[in-house]
């Protein structure tokens, strides 16, 4: 190991880059999370087209409301997790690091939004809109995975 790599034996910097590794069988919780969430989305009516098109009209309160809520939680939770030194169900430390603005942001995030006014679907709910049985999100599913695709692709072109 050279002096410029930082292993971290027992911190989890990211989700995605968790040092102990997870059998599949344990990866069972965030299915079941994952349903849970799926159905409160549907009893919500957060995966309601109408819902979401009349948040873009700006007739209704109720999908701010839910959005905002939601940022109240997750920034509670950030201080919670930093204040009192949660750990993840592995027992690793949990690492925030600082997050730096650039234009391509701006870019990405209007393109997001145009396309969750244009289909009624961000990319959470689209899986519970199809498992409602709304075939046809499956058009936007596949967009939003060739978008995905393209911005792979051309990443290193891109404004970031």
């Amino acid at each position: 190991m050279n002096n410029t790599q930082i292993v971290h034996p027992i911190e989890c910097e990211a989700p995605n880059e968790q040092v102990i590794s997870e059998s599949v069988f344990s990866n069972i919780k965030y299915a079941v999370v994952g349903m849970a969430f799926g159905i409160v989305f549907v009893k919500a009516e957060i995966i309601s087209w109408f819902r979401i098109q009349e948040m873009f009209r700006l007739q209704s309160f109720f999908m701010y409301g839910v959005i905002g809520t939601a940022v109240m939680v997750g920034m509670i939770s950030v201080f919670l997790i930093k204040k009192f030194n949660i750990k993840t169900l592995s027992g690793e430390k949990v690492i925030f690091h600082d997050k730096t603005f650039n234009k391509g942001q701006v870019y990405g995030g209007l393109i997001f939004g145009l396309g969750w006014a244009i289909t009624g679907a961000c990319p959470g709910p689209l899986f519970a809109q199809i498992g409602s049985g709304f075939l046809a999100v499956l058009v936007t599913f596949l967009s939003a995975l060739a978008g995905t695709w393209t911005y792979g692709y051309f990443r290193d072109k891109l404004p970031h």
